[in-house]
């Protein structure tokens, strides 16, 4: 049997949680020029100048060599209330793209609503994003840099919150920030405890 290039799953037997073994959790913030990507202890991107269907294509690539081997994928959902709705169809579409590699490759996935996922991390469902990467650091010890830090502290914010709601916080919350772990799309937990 040949290993899978770009296997994630942890060469150590799984941490138990009173949930089960962890899975292996991968937080995503899907943007058309730099998707933010997050796995525990570690942040990456993806960035592109590619446009149209060429872009969606090296974005479905790259972010499906990132989740191929995960248990459960966090990503963060649309911002309804966004000025810059520069590329929404495309941006929908990855999200799309994205959804569909996980049914087709039986991963469940989990939708954060940006306000809920901001609750979460930071406190506050209107925080800025360099309050987001404040509290990426401060809690987690996980410092973001370079032109896609923004988008990588909100994908390791994602994947924070999965491993919370999953039953094995990476940190302590607070319970009124862990509260917003309720406005927030799950999968079935059985489907990701027998994967």
């Amino acid at each position: 049997m040949t290993a899978a290039l770009f296997d994630l799953r942890p060469e150590t037997p799984a941490a138990t949680t009173t949930a089960g073994p962890r899975p292996l959790i991968i937080g995503l913030d899907l943007s058309l020029r730099s998707t933010g990507i997050a796995g525990e202890g570690w942040t990456d991107h993806i960035r592109t100048k590619l446009t149209g269907d060429a872009r969606l294509a090296h974005l479905e690539d790259g972010i499906a060599s990132f989740i191929r081997s995960a248990d459960l994928v966090a990503m963060e959902g649309p911002s309804f209330g966004h000025g810059g709705l520069g590329g929404h169809e495309d941006l929908a579409g990855l999200r799309v793209l994205v959804r569909r590699y996980c049914h087709r490759h039986h991963i469940p996935y989990a939708v954060l609503p940006p306000s809920s996922l901001k609750l979460y991390i930071a406190g506050y469902g209107k925080a800025s994003k360099g309050e987001v990467r404040s509290a990426v650091a401060d809690r987690y010890g996980v410092h973001t840099e370079g032109t896609a830090r923004y988008d990588e502290a909100d994908a390791y914010a994602a994947l924070a919150a999965a491993c919370d709601w999953w039953g094995a916080p990476l940190a302590a919350v607070p319970d009124r920030q862990r509260a917003a772990l309720g406005g927030c799309t799950w999968p079935d937990r059985e489907a990701v405890q027998t994967r």
